[in-house]
């Protein structure tokens, strides 16, 4: 069976290049939604275990009101780190590789020295807020930055991309349906005469349409695959730029989709292209005269 069906895509194969790439260009969209919405799910998973806040201090306070502040926060219930970052380390946090030349062109004191206060417990977002209010009576202090409103932000982007997700399968399971359904009515209408001769000799149907199955799932797994590798691809390319100033901004660097949903898209692709094929042929060939 195999050979005919090596034989058939030898035969049509810019038929079946055509579909490969149709698929591929719906599983693309999909596999683009779910990179996205992986690595949402990594920054709000992040900042969901770890509690963060930013202790933005007076210009003018001493650094031995800074030490004790640092200090007392260390000896606070739930804190596992306190950093200190200078007005110059904030400027080259942020600046990083920007060439932006209105930041480059502000000096050292525009951007506020401050405490990076780090819990990571069951309880750190409760302690967290605890810690600000009290942190917001000190008179060295003049700004804390809980973080909250970007989680809530955060939750709001995961349930939109999820939707968009959801929607996407369902417009990439009609693309699969409709491409491989069409490229193997076509095939089977340029290889008539192959499979009437099959059915004069007593072939059964499923020994006709199988080969037919295969070149559906193969449509379907192949246009899946080369989708998952063009975004492997461009995931690489663009991964640096993520890097660096904006990972160490959200706790996170960009991650890929895990190896289990990289073969699932290609196994449901795969699926359903056989799936696909055998629907699409199932009358024709069971009732050729119709």
């Amino acid at each position: 069976m195999m050979e005919r069906v090596f034989r058939a895509i030898r035969a049509d194969i810019r038929l079946h290049m055509l579909s490969v790439f149709s698929v591929a260009v719906a599983f693309v969209c999909l596999s683009a939604t779910l990179l996205v919405a992986v690595n949402i799910d990594a920054v709000r998973a992040k900042w969901s275990e770890t509690g963060r806040a930013s202790v933005y201090l007076d210009p003018e306070v001493e650094p031995q009101t800074v030490h004790t502040v640092r200090q007392a926060l260390l000896a606070a219930e739930g804190v596992t780190e306190v950093r200190f970052v200078s007005s110059e380390q904030a400027r080259e946090e942020i600046m990083g590789n920007t060439k932006d030349e209105a930041l480059a062109s502000l000096p050292s004191e525009a951007f506020p020295a401050s405490l990076e206060v780090t819990l990571k417990d069951g309880a750190a977002a409760e302690r967290i807020e605890r810690l600000a209010s009290q942190l917001k009576s000190l008179p060295s202090v003049e700004a804390v930055e809980t973080y909250e409103a970007w989680g809530e932000r955060l939750d709001k982007l995961l349930r939109g991309g999820t939707q968009a997700a959801l929607v996407l399968l369902a417009v990439v399971l009609a693309a699969v349906v409709s491409v491989v359904g069409s490229t193997m009515r076509m095939a089977l209408a340029r290889r008539r005469t192959e499979v009437e001769v099959l059915r004069m000799v007593g072939a059964t149907d499923s020994y006709v349409r199988g080969p037919f199955v295969i070149e559906g799932a193969a449509q379907g797994g192949l246009g899946a695959f080369l989708a998952v590798t063009l975004i492997g691809v461009l995931f690489l390319i663009v991964r640096d730029s993520f890097s660096g100033p904006l990972g160490t901004l959200l706790g996170t660097s960009p991650q890929f989709l895990p190896v289990t949903f990289c073969i699932a898209l290609v196994a449901f692709g795969a699926s359903v292209g056989a799936l696909s094929a055998f629907a699409s042929l199932r009358r024709l060939i069971e009732n050729p005269a119709t």
